[in-house]
């Protein structure tokens, strides 16, 4: 029998609803179809692509496949479709997918009334399953340059963020003290009005679904410079013996000299003597000062003012020092010596030693050094001769 008489015959006997096949007839395979969807997960706002692939299709020239797509957001266009995740929250999602045969009435695919006739049973279904997944939010790195500054100077500050999913970000910055201005990848940090010492800064990232990200960074002001304070010291007292109650002795002038030594080393020094008087002999004064009142041969002996200037006026005629390095004062102390302060350069010596009067030296003058006179070189001998006698042995 001619195969297409045999083929019509069995779609004959098929459209009666026949149960016997006659020998010759072969059922036609079912449709399949399978579905895939690629990429199989992404982020928020990318787009997925389903695929549809059908097998056992009709080869007929009046019979034509049409497939059909549904689920959330997807939009379908033969045997493809494509999915807008702009608006899925995170999470699993089904595409569903159908192919259906369709055949025309004969006279080409529309009939006369333009519409379609099914072939009964040639269909298929399939599902794909994709996810769309958390955002991941974005990440940022923050640094200063230079890390230390001095009290009114800029700092660079440099913020590089990072978006998993290559998002658009924006940026910020705070700082604990100071100002600090900016909205891209850099910033200036000022630190005027700010005190010294490390400030925090943190630089902060957000992309356009306000996930954000933070970093810190420090700058540390340095304290402005204070030059050390210099302070007087304060050196050895002269000793002042009673024969010669104001006058420079062979003790006190090796004293002087080696003060002598340290001005010499320290040419931008200064020094102050400051003569003290005892109690008897502040007594003695005034009753000296107000004889003088009315009997004007009388002068009253400032004996502190009077050691002060002896002690000057050796290291000035003796060891060759600048008299203008050295000043005069008197003191309050119960005591026959004279002080001696070091006054290096930048030291105070009002603010660091206080109580003391400056000397006139126009009205006290230096004593010539003189021998003893001959009243205490007697007195002198006769001690010496009595302590003599004392220590002979006794007979």
């Amino acid at each position: 029998m001619n195969p297409r008489k045999l083929q019509s015959a069995c779609l004959i006997l098929a459209s009666a609803g026949l149960v016997f096949m006659p020998m010759g007839c072969k059922k036609a395979p079912p449709v399949t179809l399978t579905a895939t969807a690629a990429p199989p997960a992404v982020y928020s706002g990318e787009p997925v692509t389903v695929t549809a692939t059908a097998g056992s299709l009709s080869t007929k020239k009046n019979v034509k496949a049409v497939y059909t797509w549904s689920g959330t957001d997807v939009t379908g266009n033969g045997s493809t479709a494509t999915v807008d995740t702009t608006t899925l929250a995170p999470g699993p999602y089904t595409v569903n997918a159908k192919v259906e045969e369709f055949r025309g009435c004969g006279l080409g695919w529309f009939c006369s009334d333009r519409t379609q006739h099914e072939v009964a049973g040639r269909s298929a279904e399939a599902t794909a399953t994709y996810t769309v997944k958390p955002l991941e939010p974005p990440t940022v790195g923050c640094s200063a340059s230079p890390s230390t500054i001095q009290p009114g100077e800029t700092s660079t500050i440099t913020a590089v963020g990072v978006s998993p999913q290559n998002r658009t970000l924006t940026y910020s910055y705070s700082a604990a003290s100071g100002t600090i201005s900016g909205n891209g990848a850099t910033a200036e940090f000022n630190s005027a009005g700010a005190p010294a010492g490390p400030v925090a800064i943190t630089c902060n990232v957000a992309d356009d679904k306000n996930q954000t990200g933070t970093a810190d960074t420090t700058v540390t002001i340095e304290a402005p410079y204070v030059a050390p304070v210099t302070h007087v010291q304060a050196l050895s007292a002269l000793s002042f013996e009673k024969e010669r109650p104001t006058r420079v002795d062979n003790e006190a002038k090796a004293i002087l000299d080696e003060i002598a030594l340290d001005l010499q080393k320290q040419p931008d020094a200064k020094l102050v003597l400051v003569g003290e008087a005892s109690a008897k002999e502040r007594a003695t004064t005034a009753r000296e000062e107000k004889m003088a009142m009315h009997h004007h041969h009388v002068k009253a002996e400032d004996f502190a003012a009077q050691r002060a200037v002896n002690a000057k006026a050796y290291l000035v005629t003796e060891k060759g020092i600048d008299a203008s390095r050295i000043s005069v004062a008197t003191g309050t102390a119960d005591s026959q010596t004279v002080e001696e302060y070091l006054v290096p350069a930048g030291a105070d010596f009002t603010a660091d030693v206080q109580g003391t009067t400056p000397v006139d030296e126009s009205v006290v003058k230096p004593q010539e050094r003189k021998p003893l006179g001959m009243r205490h070189a007697h007195k002198h001998m006769h001690k010496m001769a009595a302590d003599t006698t004392t220590m002979e042995p006794q007979k």
